[in-house]
């Protein structure tokens, strides 16, 4: 097993709690790991034999344009789903970055992992 890691990833997604959070969108930074079979393409030298993390995160932006959640609890869910349900990854970890949102902080954040079952 080996890891993949996308850090800082921009996802615009409209979410939040409160009305003046609703009327547009937000700009997330997500960090993503992936535990992943790598032996295949490490010999291999082909990107068929591993997860194409481009399209791992084209898959996440486009989760987050279609979404309208208010928790990041629940898009992190979703994003997490999603990837497990198009990817041959065995678990992913998902940390999302709401920056700005607290007047005495810089950002807000959580975390959380999902395994394949």
């Amino acid at each position: 097993m080996g890891k993949i890691y996308i850090t800082g990833l921009e996802v615009d997604t409209l979410i939040g709690v409160y009305d003046w959070e609703r009327v547009r969108t937000t700009q997330l930074l997500l960090d993503i790991t992936l535990d992943v079979d790598l032996s295949a393409a490490m010999q291999s030298d082909d990107v068929a034999d591993t997860v194409d993390y481009a399209k791992v995160a084209e898959c996440i932006v486009k989760v987050g344009k279609e979404s309208t959640f208010e928790l990041l609890e629940a898009f992190g869910s979703k994003v997490m789903e999603t990837v497990l349900a198009n990817f041959s990854v065995a678990s992913i970890t998902l940390k999302i970055v709401k920056p700005n949102i607290l007047p005495n902080a810089q950002t807000v954040a959580v975390e959380m992992r999902k395994e394949r079952n």
